[in-house]
């Protein structure tokens, strides 16, 4: 409730001063509006602090959607990776290289057409064949890799002149019996032209998943097997 407020005349008579109660009643108004004004940008900061992290969050989902969808296109663009289990008529003899009768007959006549096929539609020339075997200790002796692997791979020796002293050789041998067969049907048909082989050993050290192995001494066909896998060609760049 405003206070009236009295002041004296010169006459001495009492009569109404309104400018004390008009000034109070600015001075809330003026109070009252500037905190309508405080809660106005309070709110106006809010709201643009919010559409600021919406703006952010919708940039992330859109990254991490760019993301997944390249992965996919990689996924679908990339070639199948080829897997020969060392089990059933594909096995290999337990610390040898040799290729079976059903495992020759398997690369000439499926094998070989299943990498032309994948060569050509994806324009990948190098073909990378892998030996892994389980973590079984090799009880070979003393390798002789070192002096005779290369005339194996030249053809002027046989694969049984190899004695492997780890999984390492092991592993080696066969995938480089598996490109020589290869190589074969390549020399002596027009299949796989162009197509370049590479062979290497992983030994015991990677699962089929990918993953490195932990120590494990038994025997497990599942991890005894041969890799296909398709790259293509690149130029080498050396660092010095």
């Amino acid at each position: 409730m405003i206070k009236k407020r009295y002041v004296r005349n010169r006459k001495g008579r009492e009569v109404l001063n309104i400018w004390p109660s008009f000034t109070d009643l600015m001075a809330n108004a003026f109070m009252i509006i500037s905190l309508f004004l405080l809660l106005a940008l309070f709110k106006s900061s809010l709201v643009k602090d919010s559409a600021e992290a919406t703006e952010k969050n919708q940039s992330q989902a859109e990254k991490q959607v760019s993301l997944l969808q390249s992965q996919i296109k990689h996924l679908k663009s990339a070639p199948p990776i080829v897997v020969i289990q060392d089990s059933g008529e594909y096995q290999f003899e337990s610390g040898s290289a040799g290729l079976s009768k059903e495992l020759k007959d398997y690369i000439t006549n499926n094998l070989v057409n299943k990498i032309e096929r994948i060569s050509q539609q994806k324009n990948l020339y190098v073909v990378e064949i892998i030996g892994h075997t389980d973590g079984q200790v090799n009880f070979g002796g003393l390798s002789n890799l070192d002096e005779q692997l290369e005339e194996v791979a030249k053809g002027k020796k046989h694969i049984d002149s190899l004695k492997p002293g780890s999984n390492a050789d092991l592993g080696l041998m066969r995938a480089l019996e598996v490109v020589k067969q290869l190589q074969k049907v390549q020399q002596q048909t027009a299949q796989l032209k162009g197509v370049q082989f590479r062979a290497y050993s992983a030994a015991q050290l990677q699962l089929p998943s990918g993953e490195f192995a932990e120590a494990n001494r038994q025997p497990d066909a599942n991890r005894r097997r041969i890799e296909i896998r398709f790259s293509p060609l690149g130029k080498a760049e050396t660092i010095k």
